[in-house]
């Protein structure tokens, strides 16, 4: 794995060489999704997207939630509606680049034995987010970025869903399940750089910092595509 994430940063390294031509100072990058992107219960300027954006001259939109999903309803709970539904008033229309960050609250319905239809409401969902997007952004350049590798139900299947829907339509994925540079199943790690040593979603400042070039670096990525 570290042979593999060297490789990975080695050519990210050779693309952000290339990409420094382009300008993407003064461009509009939106973030869509859960806590992973509205950083739970610290400031969204300690994420690593916030940070990125900041560093190539960005403007930062952050449209992320606590408790949002791609795919489920979850307004009776008191997180709103699904992200099918909130891009449509939330993502301005001024927006250059738009990336989706998927977090644990999809996983959650998909590992759970008591959702029967959870899969096929997730898969059908992940589908109308990634053509609703493209319809009515389609000068905007879209991505996407998996969840950790979290050791729980449903992570697997849907990071590996998420890879196939987006190759489809040819949206770049930071897999960053694939990557590992967030060790989430390690006690240790969560210990120093999530916002609780119980916790498996929610980097802190030092957490985000690991990821900053990595970000950085796919941003610039998409800017070339």
């Amino acid at each position: 794995m570290k042979r593999l994430l060297s490789a990975i940063l080695a050519f990210y390294a050779v693309l952000t060489a290339f990409a420094a031509n382009n300008n993407l100072a003064g461009k509009n990058i939106v973030f869509l999704g859960d806590s992973y992107v509205r950083n739970h219960r610290r400031p969204s300027s300690e994420t690593w997207h916030a940070k990125a954006a900041a560093n190539l001259g960005m403007n930062y939109v952050n449209c992320g939630r606590n408790g949002s999903s791609i795919a489920f309803d979850r307004t009776k709970d008191g997180f709103g509606p699904a992200m099918t539904e909130r891009y449509k008033t939330e993502i301005p229309d001024s927006a250059d680049y738009i990336v989706v960050i998927a977090g644990h609250n999809d996983t959650g319905f998909v590992g759970n034995e008591t959702e029967q239809n959870a899969w096929s409401e997730f898969c059908q969902g992940l589908d109308t987010l990634l053509d609703g997007l493209r319809s009515k952004f389609p000068d905007a350049r879209l991505a996407f970025v998996t969840p950790w590798a979290v050791d729980r139900p449903g992570f697997k299947e849907v990071n590996a869903r998420i890879i196939e829907a987006c190759g489809l339509r040819g949206i770049p994925v930071l897999d960053m399940a694939a990557l590992g540079v967030i060790k989430v199943n390690n006690p240790e790690f969560r210990a120093k750089y999530f916002q609780g040593p119980n916790d498996t979603a929610h980097l802190n400042a030092e957490g985000h910092d690991l990821l900053v070039p990595l970000g950085e670096a796919f941003i610039q990525l998409i800017g070339t595509e």
